[in-house]
């Protein structure tokens, strides 16, 4: 299965966590006037992304994604080369306009993941954050042009990392999304 590639950062295998992970510094491609990010703490949910909106590195098949506190976020040099990629999606993924690499993706909107943002753990210069913990969206890679026939060894490379793939987000997080339309819809019980 080590034939499989998905992402540069995971293919040689999954490097844990340092547990102590304090933060970093997320940049861009550019070589000159980086667009630089300064990032509180350490990140959560972090995954291996399937879905087509996800920036993704040149020949990766997915995404590496993780979630942080937008309040943890700041742009240190050159926000003024970032723009929103999808002014009407959910997620508003801040991007280089000159290298195309994803910031910073906050979700704004009324939604359980209001307050969060979605970064680029593998952009940080620093080592240390959480390490990916599944696989998201895995179906989706369809979308992007991988054909159907290598699904059964893209699911098993996922596995064989220790990620397992999902065809939504992981069981915790769809529960969480799950609890917060329930108490919404005053359905919730404990």
């Amino acid at each position: 299965m080590t034939s499989v590639t998905l992402h540069p950062s995971i293919d040689g295998g999954i490097k844990a966590g340092s547990g102590s992970f304090a933060g970093g510094t997320l940049s861009c491609l550019c070589t000159s006037k980086t667009v630089r990010l300064k990032v509180k703490g350490d990140v959560a949910h972090n995954h291996a992304c399937g879905c087509t909106k996800c920036w993704k590195p040149d020949g990766a098949i997915v995404s590496v994604v993780a979630v942080t506190g937008s309040d943890n976020i700041e742009v240190l040099e050159n926000g003024d080369k970032l723009a929103v990629v999808d002014p009407s999606a959910l997620i508003q993924r801040h991007a280089c306009k000159e290298c195309g690499v994803h910031m910073h993706g906050p979700v704004v909107r009324d939604h359980a993941f209001k307050g969060l943002s979605f970064i680029h753990p593998e952009r940080f210069a620093e080592s240390g954050s959480a390490a990916p913990g599944f696989a998201a969206f895995v179906s989706s890679v369809i979308e992007s042009g991988v054909s159907p026939s290598r699904m059964d060894g893209i699911r098993a490379r996922f596995r064989e990392l220790g990620l397992e793939p999902y065809d939504c987000l992981n069981p915790a997080l769809m529960d969480y999304l799950a609890t917060v339309a329930a108490k919404n819809a005053g359905t919730f019980k404990e």
